[in-house]
């Protein structure tokens, strides 16, 4: 099992940016996959950015590609989100998860952080 903190949400306004961290620990040697995913009041949550840390290969949600970028430092077991040109549209909570197989931007990953708001204000 990995353990996933998340940190780097909060109030930005609109056309700001913000990081995002998720540091994960416990069976990191096992992850194959990490992202961050993200759920506003009365939506689905939905897979928004995911890296393969073996060879770091990455996905976007269309909403964000251009826009957000996922990172890894595989030496700290931290996976980074830099959001760039957020709107209103971005605010939710933002969630990072962690899986023994590459699920891309499915939700059907088996480590989940407790999750961190964003709110992009207009």
């Amino acid at each position: 099992q990995v353990r996933l903190v998340e940190s780097g949400g909060g109030p930005v306004e609109a056309g700001g940016s913000l990081r995002l961290s998720c540091v994960a620990s416990g069976d990191t040697a096992s992850t194959k996959s990490m992202g961050w995913f993200r759920q506003a009041p009365g939506e689905e949550r939905e897979g928004v950015a995911v890296i393969y840390t073996l060879g770091g290969a990455t996905y976007y949600a269309d909403s964000v590609k251009g826009r957000f970028t996922i990172s890894q430092d595989n030496a700290e077991h931290t996976v980074y989100l830099q959001m760039n040109s957020l709107s209103p549209e971005d605010t939710a909570m933002y969630y990072c998860a962690a899986d023994r197989d590459e699920l891309a931007l499915t939700c059907e990953y088996n480590s989940w952080g407790q999750g961190t708001q964003v709110t992009v204000s207009s």
